[in-house]
């Protein structure tokens, strides 16, 4: 009885959680499954892109090591700065978000990397390429919140993708790249 009891207190401790947490909203349970969900998607590869950023930036060397150091820092001050708004709109519109730093690496798409060494035009051909990629990511959750008429969040998105753009663009150019005879 006492097991049952417990159980029964367990569910209601955890009823009455989820209802202060339910914040109201005219999208409807399935927008904020689908919105809330792509967009902690998001948050966690932001988290991952800004400690990757970090790490790059503590460990550049070389000939350019002032230039990528400062960019790095620029950049990864930018990708935090998109964290605490993707996460408060989830939360407006409903949903919860990424709780810890497990649930952000089970959530995450970016890849670390825990290398010892990695050459600086490695460091930024890398930063570019996940970027690029979370430019991708945010236009499919554009996708998303259009089908669901999710103005505000689309809005933020698009702010983001120019700002992932503008990074990725630096980073590309600061690494260099080939002309068209390959130097």
């Amino acid at each position: 009885m006492n097991k049952k009891l417990g159980a029964t207190a367990r569910h209601d401790a955890e009823s009455k959680r989820a209802a202060s947490l339910a914040t109201p909203t005219d999208l409807g349970p399935r927008a904020t499954e689908d919105i809330g969900g792509a967009m902690n998607a998001i948050l966690a590869d932001v988290f991952a892109l800004y400690v990757k950023t970090k790490n790059f930036h503590w460990h550049m060397s070389g000939p350019h090591f002032r230039d990528y150091h400062l960019l790095l820092d620029e950049q990864a001050d930018q990708i935090f700065a998109m964290a605490d708004p993707i996460a408060e709109r989830v939360r407006k519109l409903g949903g919860r978000t990424l709780t810890s730093v497990g649930h952000i690496s089970r959530t995450q798409r970016v890849l670390d990397n825990d290398a010892d060494y990695v050459e600086p035009s490695d460091m930024l051909a890398e930063l570019r390429d996940d970027n690029t990629n979370l430019v991708s990511r945010l236009r499919a959750v554009h996708d998303t919140c259009d089908e669901h008429r999710d103005v505000a969040t689309a809005s933020l998105i698009e702010n983001w993708i120019d700002e992932t753009e503008r990074r990725a663009w630096f980073l590309f150019e600061a690494g260099g790249h080939p002309d068209a005879s390959g130097h």
